[in-house]
């Protein structure tokens, strides 16, 4: 994963609400009884199965009730939302779909083609780095000699697919069929992060698609996951194709989902002649420079900057960074994509005019998590006489709109500028209810914390544990940038504690799971 190369994201409200198109995930909540539908949606070339063919059984339609983290609120219990989506019958009793369609989850329903009855079901491994999710149902008689899908190859350009799915609401699967347009390395939304193999298709891909398959001469060659909101790409859709599908399935082989690994690299392209020559290579077209390398990622230690990348496990890495793998010309992170955490690859280098050799164990690298969306969690918090403390990430930042310029810093820099070592989670100040023991402090508010009574503050369990000590009679809170520091007196806090509590409806004052080590 690259950085500097992620898209913008929307969430899928915003496909008919926002003016600025954006790639979304396909989501979609039902649609109401009688509702209207746009022009858009009377033009889609769908055509509805009336019987319950048994060439589609194995499509099936999910219904997911969920209760959406509220970061603003950290102590209720959240919004509650739902919608549905589409899966298929990947193997007995196990179903494919998209993490985004049953994320946050409470319950999760599942009906066949030409049945009304609700099967229930539950998740049994979900992949938000990639967007796919595996469930299975607590009674599977329904689906007893319903043969699974088989999944074939990646599509090559310039031919036919379908996709099959229960666009905008609908009771009834449809078809709409396409062309593979573009087999590239883009953004998936649903984590806004992470960057994956993807094809492009030419079919109508709506709301209510997602986890919808893709097929070809009657095999998944793909899952409906994400197109673009607005006017600026009509019937464009992208699919999740083959090869990410089987490494999701392989990775949870072993009953647990260990995640993608990563490379850890930045680099430059070597177009530029000139700058060829000073480096001693010839004008062939092939290398990459590096950018940087982190220090705690896999390459760290191996990779330096100015070294220039000519191949990975013998396939030599052109100028632009893209290799040809398979036939295809895609992204280099493509070879690192198909491996596992300790997995090794061989690097070709060169370095000040000299080539060499270097191999590299693949891991995973969390910091880069902070950029991401997370699901599936509740928020972490600590509320103490009023002063609401919470670690920083992309949620957070969306929920208050954070707009102060150091805790953008901190966040848009927390890799690049490896704040992760000494801050392995950014605590915020993120907002104060007010009560008398906490009067005049909401100019503190969105800043982040330094040290409590001298203790510098690292993570959320640091900041609970400094509270709570009784070393002294005031509590003195120091933010960065901000050389006043709060100070509230420890003798009226177990009163204005559950005053606040009382007043405000927060049940606990804390909430501490903890999060995974920063580097794994």
């Amino acid at each position: 994963m690259n950085p500097e190369k992620r898209l913008s994201i929307v969430a899928i409200a915003c496909l008919t609400t926002c003016t600025i198109p954006f790639v979304s995930s396909l989501r979609a909540a039902p649609v109401a009884p009688g509702q209207n539908k746009s022009a858009k949606e009377k033009s889609n070339d769908s055509r509805p199965i009336v019987n319950n063919s048994s060439k589609y059984e194995a499509v099936v339609r999910i219904e997911n009730s969920s209760l959406n983290p509220d970061y603003r609120t950290p102590w209720n219990s959240g919004r509650d939302s739902g919608g549905n989506g589409t899966g298929w019958l990947v193997a007995p009793n196990r179903f494919l779909t998209n993490a985004h369609v049953v994320s946050n989850s409470r319950i999760v329903y599942i009906k066949k083609v030409g049945d009304a009855k609700p099967y229930r079901a539950k998740i049994l491994h979900i992949a938000h780095d990639c967007d796919l999710a595996m469930l299975e149902l607590e009674d599977p008689v329904a689906f007893e000699g319903v043969k699974p899908f088989e999944i074939g190859e990646l599509p090559q350009l310039d031919t036919k697919v379908k996709v099959i799915g229960y666009p905008i609401g609908g009771e009834r699967i449809s078809i709409t069929s396409g062309v593979v347009s573009r087999i590239d390395f883009l953004s998936y939304s649903h984590s806004a992060v992470d960057l994956h193999l993807t094809v492009q298709i030419d079919a109508a891909i709506n709301p209510g698609n997602s986890g919808g398959p893709v097929l070809q001469d009657g095999r998944v060659v793909g899952v409906a996951f994400q197109g673009y909101s607005g006017n600026v790409a009509q019937n464009t859709g992208y699919m999740i194709p083959p090869p990410v599908i089987r490494r999701f399935l392989k990775d949870i082989e072993d009953g647990e989902y260990n995640h993608y690994v990563d490379l850890t690299m930045s680099e430059f392209t070597l177009l530029n002649p000139a700058q060829r020559a000073a480096l001693g290579l010839p004008n062939d077209g092939l290398g990459i420079m590096v950018a940087h390398a982190e220090a705690d990622g896999s390459a760290g230690g191996i990779l330096k900057t100015g070294d220039v990348l000519m191949a990975i496990d013998g396939l030599p890495v052109k100028s632009n960074g893209l290799i040809n793998y398979e036939g295809e010309d895609v992204n280099m992170n493509e070879i690192v994509e198909r491996k596992f955490a300790g997995d090794v690859i061989n690097l070709k280098i060169w370095r000040e005019r000299k080539p060499m050799v270097a191999k590299v164990t693949l891991k995973r690298f969390l910091p880069y998590l902070i950029s991401a969306k997370k699901y599936d969690q509740k928020p972490r918090y600590v509320m103490f006489a009023g002063l609401v403390f919470q670690p920083l990430d992309r949620n957070l930042m969306t929920a208050h709109g954070i707009k102060d310029l150091q805790v953008r810093y901190h966040y848009d820099s927390y890799v690049s500028d490896s704040i992760y070592k000494e801050r392995p989670e950014i605590i915020v100040l993120t907002s104060i209810l007010p009560d008398s023991i906490n009067s005049y402090f909401s100019s503190y508010s969105q800043s982040i914390v330094d040290m409590v009574n001298g203790v510098k503050i690292k993570t959320l369990k640091d900041i609970h544990t400094a509270l709570q000590k009784n070393n002294g009679d005031f509590v003195t809170v120091r933010l960065l940038g901000n050389g006043r520091p709060i100070v509230i007196e420890r003798s009226r806090v177990t009163a204005a504690q559950k005053r606040i509590q009382e007043k405000y409806n927060v049940l606990r004052d804390h909430y501490l799971e903890e999060p995974a080590k920063a580097v794994d």
